[in-house]
């Protein structure tokens, strides 16, 4: 009898120490809806982990949102994309070992029959100044992610304050469904091509691609540690080797392997080691 219990305390032993260990492998990235909407961290993230026996816990939220979470230091490493903000955080001293990982672009998008006659027009800045010109529908996340950051640069560039004007609706949700409320509202709105080609089909979406091809639709993707020190309890170590293995060869290769169901590549890899 003694034996046994002794063998069952010894097995609750190797238990403990067991879950023990696991819950350290575990690291937080704050990222965005459209690297996580798109399938890619579904993609990617098994093939990490299996490496490096870490274990990313993602939590999917506008940039704005997930830059504010990695400031708190509610998150191990941030996977975000809007460059200037980025880099005004780690400039203020928030995040440090910063890397471009991938990119790709955005698109406007509106109802099948393109009722402004937008399709063909080259330019986004273009486009923008004719939704406003016709007040037709546009719906924008309104959520200060990425992608809601693009939109902003592209009216202030088009010389147009949008906000409180009755053509435009500000949503506050991620891509996704930004897109299915644009469908429903037969409206026209910016999203990135990577949660558009792994939405339209499954969300029945009536739309079209309107603009594309614009350099300022350039959609750039970057990496950054939490700063350790000011945040001592995030699990910097684990995170760098995450970061590592993004702009890794073996990082890229997966990211530049990972397509829809049409074959379209979603994201193109280009990092590079400049902090």
């Amino acid at each position: 009898m003694k034996s046994s219990k002794i063998f069952l305390l010894m097995i609750l032993l190797s238990a403990f120490v067991a879950s023990t260990l696991y819950a350290e492998t575990r690291i937080r990235c704050a990222s965005t809806t459209s690297t996580q909407n798109s399938g890619l961290f579904d993609y990617i993230l098994p093939i990490f982990e299996k490496k490096a026996g870490i274990k990313v816990d993602v939590v999917a939220v506008g940039t704005g949102a997930a830059i504010e979470i990695g400031k708190r230091g509610d998150a191990d490493v941030v996977f975000v994309h809007a460059k200037d903000q980025e880099l005004k955080a780690v400039e203020e001293g928030y995040f440090v070992n910063r890397h471009d990982v991938m990119y790709n672009d955005f698109i406007i998008i509106g109802p099948a029959n393109d009722p402004l006659k937008i399709k063909g027009i080259r330019s986004a800045i273009e486009a923008f100044k004719k939704i406003a010109e016709g007040a037709y529908p546009f719906v924008s996340r309104g959520d200060k992610s990425g992608t809601h950051t693009k939109e902003l640069s592209l009216w202030k560039k088009a010389g147009i304050e949008p906000k409180g004007q009755k053509w435009y609706l500000e949503v506050g949700q991620g891509m996704e469904k930004t897109q299915r409320i644009a469908n429903e509202k037969r409206a026209y709105a910016l999203t990135d091509r990577g949660t558009w080609l792994a939405a339209k089909d499954k969300d029945k979406l009536e739309m079209i691609i309107v603009i594309e091809g614009d350099p300022v639709l350039f959609n750039q993707y970057g990496v950054m540690a939490v700063n350790p020190q000011k945040n001592k309890h995030v699990k910097y170590k684990e995170a760098m080797e995450f970061i590592n293995w993004l702009v890794s060869k073996e990082g890229q290769h997966a990211i530049a392997s990972f397509k829809d169901n049409g074959g379209h590549q979603l994201f193109i890899p280009n990092a590079n080691r400049v902090k």
